[in-house]
């Protein structure tokens, strides 16, 4: 088996670079790697993918900007092994992380969903665990047996996840045919993993969570998130997205995760740790913004309904 890893790239050129070394440093041979260039504007970056002249790396160029969910799809595309992987173009594998993810694929072949274990780092690839990462990993993420395998599905994999998204995406390893048949949202720009996994879990597809650390998640401020956060377009998106999860578990008969839905409990502490920064600002348009998210509730019947 092998395992296809593209990396849907627009972003920072040596982070790039990175990345792709440590794909090449894997200690397993079982791997090609696609670069999907989204049309980023500087021809630098197909030249040194190109001249690295291993015939298991490729470079695409598109014909013209996708966008986040637009290039995610696009790698689908041209996609054809059993098992793909969309590396962040600032993230690393560890020399371990193909081996470990075939290793999980043989052992549980019908997994939609293959988690390794990751170690996050900051922007200077120091490791660092901030707040959210250490809500992830200490209070959020079910604990794995001492077998080193979880098997997890069905309305408790997707209560869990709604509560709190516990995964790391792009260290994620996905059946193709799975990903493919959904696909990305391109309504949405932050959470549209998250959606992806939902709609794969809600369709009856499982996901195996492993403890060993085979991925460097890179966590810094410039992120693509951070920076729709600063606009307010990070929580309009996060309610509209709850909103329908909602719906779409009551349609299923999934009481516990509409709950977790409604309640989104992760994504409103996630607005009011913001608020003391705002606060100290004086900044009042991201005040009420803030406040609008937190207070915010979602209606019986999974529509948003604000407060104030």
């Amino acid at each position: 088996m092998t395992l296809q890893i593209f990396l849907p790239f627009y972003g920072d050129p040596a982070l790039m670079r990175a990345a792709v070394r440590s794909v090449l440093a894997q200690d397993s041979p079982d791997w090609t790697l696609t670069v999907v260039d989204d049309r980023y504007p500087h021809a630098s970056v197909g030249e040194w993918v190109e001249g690295l002249g291993d015939p298991r790396v490729r470079y695409v160029l598109n014909e013209a900007n996708l966008g986040v969910s637009g290039n995610f799809n696009r790698c689908l595309e041209l996609a054809d092994g059993d098992l793909v992987t969309l590396l962040g173009g600032d993230d690393e594998l560890l020399p371990t992380y193909v081996s470990t993810v075939l290793r999980m694929r043989a052992a549980h072949p019908d997994a939609a969903l293959l988690q390794p274990g990751v170690e996050v780092i900051d922007e200077h690839g120091e490791p660092s665990l901030p707040l959210a990462d250490r809500v992830k990993q200490r209070l959020l993420r079910p604990e794995v047996p001492a077998t080193g395998t979880r098997v997890l599905s069905g309305e408790r994999l997707a209560a869990s996840l709604l509560a709190g998204n516990w995964l790391y995406f792009p260290a994620l390893a996905l059946d193709r045919a799975t990903a493919r048949r959904h696909g990305f949202r391109q309504d949405l720009r932050t959470i549209q993993d998250l959606d992806l996994i939902l709609r794969i879990v809600m369709e009856g597809g499982s996901l195996v969570l492993a403890d060993e650390v085979c991925f460097r998640y890179r966590r810094h401020a410039a992120s693509e998130s951070s920076a729709l956060l600063a606009g307010g377009d990070r929580f309009e998106e996060d309610r509209r997205f709850f909103a329908e999860a909602a719906r779409r578990a009551e349609e299923l008969g999934w009481p516990r995760a509409r709950r977790a839905a409604r309640r989104r409990v992760t994504s409103r502490l996630h607005g009011a740790t913001l608020l003391p920064g705002a606060l100290a600002a004086r900044d009042a348009a991201a005040v009420r913004l803030l406040a609008r998210h937190v207070l915010a509730r979602t209606g019986p019947g999974g529509e948003g309904v604000h407060l104030g």
